[in-house]
């Protein structure tokens, strides 16, 4: 087979076992066999470009570099939606519609996705462009970061038409977000405030592959063309299907306004499950003909409206503001609240994120705040109740010391974040540090957590990450510290015991086999989060290398910018760093990348491994497991699935598809005891 006819080869299959993976959600093949086939068809393209096809697989990781995003015009212009909060509002347009249309009226009832809304274009069956919708006449060119999202067809399937639009919104589901504010917050940087802004963040990022990681989704909701099949909207939207697009999951057909009501009441509680955003519902006429007869305004069609949830909202007095410390020294605005019910919850405390934040709001001194519940989860503060303000009421001044250690406050040009620069000195830095380098993604020494931390720095034995290979049994014995309660139960004594110690030092020695990117991670230098470690490692291959590259050498690694290569020099300038790194290189953690991937054992080698349930610990825990035990985290169960891991409150779709295929299911005990740790 020449290599142009392999590129071919493998273009097909590694996209028919996409469409199979994210369309259909059916995988046929394991992820370890998937990521062979892909790592293949890559390196073919390397060696022979001329050959990559328009539709090739690879255009999902990324890569592609946009200094500048081009302004596009749109073929059809992208009206806005006429919103309502009122069931008054609706009948009204129910009436409307009635008026104009006297036969056979149906309406289609969709979810109004809580995302970024983008045309796909496609042109002769390929995607050929997709655009932002801007002002609705022009937006951006977004196509290099849209093709590494892979609910996004790169290639039509069937009978598709010359000339295509689609129409839908990108979101980022919530696992995704929390995980990206996650690694935010680890590398110092600011947390998005929703899903929404996180995804409309992520569509305008210059490096492709960066994107690829962020884990968006599409869902549509139009099509448009010329000559296309289907006189409605919603076999339209069926058809999509047939052309390679996902299916549309929760759409209906009514044909009066009592079922549109029906609809809104369903998932106006259903959504709180929905693992993602929505923040309404959409309702369309269904007959195209009855939509031109209907007509549009020059911002918005008369024939569709979007009714828009209440988000509850309550207004509360701020109280006061405190300052925290993280790890990077980042200080972050708290509001302490009169406490208020929320959404079945009592709420006493709000981010307000950054001096940015406070600025643009113009909260004052004894302002009462609007607050509502961030998906139905965060409470976040959204306004101002002005009608409550203060005559007299006086600006908030935000702190201009550090509230922990005393130090003068900095504002680097550029950045949203006011931090201590005094991070060798001051104590919820340095504590932050070291829960940092113990934590799972980091050094994973499970023995220890933030409560032993505390008691190890209130007792002068743990002030930099290296001192925790200093400590002993002697050290260690003995140590109390006593816990306040917080549920009236009474205070209880943290006490360091025969046990206790051990399980500490154990863990500490079992962390000296973590690979070098963890450890590179662990440091904690600003900026650099886990991805970048291992990316560093893998380029750099040992510390010694990482330590004295140049700025310049450093930003020849992928996801490191300038702010970051600066970080990483910065870092490795200071001498009290280089110290500890041979402190740590002493004490025998890894330092350079080994070829082999280091493991804890072979047990589950070779095995793809389903998870579903709540366990005992963390999720991402029990995945880690897998991966340290040689196994392949899969998301959907196949054939080829060795077998499923079962916590509490398992899917029941997922347990009744195990089930006819045969596969069998495990519970977290039979795990650890397969893996040996039981």
């Amino acid at each position: 087979m020449t290599p142009k006819e392999e590129i071919q080869k493998l273009t097909d299959e590694v996209n028919q076992h996409n469409y199979n993976y994210y369309m259909l959600d059916n995988p046929t093949i394991s992820d370890y066999d998937f990521d062979i086939l892909l790592a293949r068809l890559v390196d073919l393209e390397k060696q022979y470009p001329e050959y990559a096809l328009p539709d090739s697989p690879t255009q999902r990781v990324g890569g592609t570099v946009t200094k500048q995003f081009r302004t596009v015009r749109h073929i059809y212009p992208m009206l806005s939606l006429g919103n309502t909060y009122s069931e008054a509002d609706l009948q009204e347009f129910n009436r409307r519609v009635e008026s104009l249309v006297h036969d056979n009226l149906e309406y289609v009832c969709e979810l109004k996705y809580d995302g970024v809304a983008i045309s796909l274009i496609y042109e002769n069956g390929y995607l050929s462009r997709a655009v932002t919708r801007g002002d609705g006449v022009q937006g951006d060119d977004v196509t290099a970061n849209v093709k590494t999202i892979k609910s996004i067809p790169l290639k039509l399937r069937g009978d598709y038409p010359p000339l295509l639009e689609v129409r839908g919104e990108i979101l980022m589901p919530y696992s995704a977000f929390e995980a990206l504010n996650r690694e935010r917050e680890d590398i110092g940087e600011p947390p998005f405030a929703n899903p929404r802004n996180a995804a409309s963040g992520s569509l305008k990022l210059q490096d492709s592959s960066e994107v690829a990681r962020r884990g968006l989704d599409f869902h549509l909701y139009y099509a448009l063309g010329e000559n296309l099949p289907c006189d409605n909207h919603y076999d339209r939207i069926m058809k999509l299907a047939d052309w390679g697009f996902r299916k549309v999951q929760v759409i209906t057909k009514t044909k009066n306004i009592e079922g549109v009501f029906g609809f809104i009441g369903e998932w106006n509680e259903k959504r709180k499950s929905l693992p993602y955003a929505i923040d309404g519902i959409v309702i369309k006429v269904n007959s195209y003909t009855q939509q031109q007869q209907i007509g549009a305004t020059a911002k918005s069609p008369r024939w569709a409206i979007a009714y828009k949830f209440k988000a509850e909202r309550v207004s509360t007095p701020l109280l006061s503001i405190d300052y925290q410390v993280g790890r990077t020294g980042i200080v972050t605005p708290v509001a302490n609240l009169a406490p208020v019910q929320l959404a079945g919850t009592t709420v006493k405390r709000a981010t307000m994120h950054n001096n940015d934040f406070i600025t643009s709001m113009d909260i004052r001194e004894g302002d009462w705040l609007f607050v509502e519940k961030g998906g139905e989860i965060i409470p976040k503060i959204v306004g101002v109740d002005m009608e409550k303000r203060q005559a007299g009421s006086q600006e908030v001044r935000f702190v201009t010391t550090c509230p922990e250690c005393g130090a003068v406050l900095v504002n680097n040009e550029g950045e949203a974040g006011i931090f201590c620069p005094n991070e060798q000195s001051c104590p919820p830095q340095i504590k932050g540090r070291l829960e940092h380098f113990i934590s799972r993604k980091a050094m994973n020494i499970e023995s220890l957590g933030e409560g032993k931390i505390e008691m190890l720095f209130e007792n002068g034995l743990v002030r930099d990450i290296a001192d925790f290979y200093n400590l002993t049994y002697n050290k260690l014995f003995g140590l109390e510290k006593k816990i306040e309660s917080i549920d009236n139960k009474g205070d209880r004594i943290l006490s360091f015991k025969d046990k206790t110690v051990e399980n500490i030092l154990s863990g500490i020695e079992k962390s000296k086999q973590v690979p070098f990117a963890r450890v590179l991670f662990a440091l904690g230098i600003r900026y650099v989060g886990e991805t970048t470690a291992k990316k560093l490692a893998r380029h750099f291959k040992n510390i010694d290398v990482v330590s004295s590259a140049t700025k310049e050498e450093l930003m020849q690694v992928d996801d490191v910018g300038e702010r970051v290569a600066d970080s990483i020099v910065n870092f490795f300038n200071n001498a009290g760093n280089l110290q500890t790194v041979v402190r740590l290189r002493e004490a025998g953690l890894n330092f350079e990348t080994k070829d082999e991937i280091s493991k804890l054992g072979t047990a589950l080698d070779g095995k793809s491994i389903v998870v579903s349930g709540v366990f005992s610990v963390p999720r991402d825990e029990i995945k880690q497991k897998i991966e340290d035990y040689g196994g392949k985290n899969v998301s959907s169960i196949s054939k080829n699935t060795d077998f499923v891991l079962a916590g509490e409150k398992m899917g029941p779709e997922k347990r009744k598809k195990a089930e006819n295929l045969g596969i069998p299911i495990i519970s977290e005990e039979d795990f650890y005891i397969m893996i040996g740790e039981k």
